[in-house]
């Protein structure tokens, strides 16, 4: 399934994609930033959880089970 890992967190760049990276990161949920943000305020999206003070992830088993839903 998007050769997503089977456990641990994804960093929003690893999620939405990042078309600036050398190689390009494809996108698992292909929606830009600020509409992920605000679909994870709606609780659209699955929340993250905090692991910094700047650093924000998502378990991949979330993201899992938000695809399997059906994006």
């Amino acid at each position: 399934m998007h050769h997503l890992p089977e456990t641990g967190f994804l960093r929003l760049p690893q999620i939405i994609g990042d078309n600036s990276a050398h190689p390009p990161v494809p996108a698992v949920v292909p929606v830009c930033k600020s509409t992920w943000w605000a679909g994870v305020k709606s609780g659209r999206f699955p929340s993250p959880v905090k692991i910094g003070p700047r650093t924000t992830v998502w378990r991949v088993e979330d993201i899992r089970a938000f695809i399997e839903r059906g994006v």
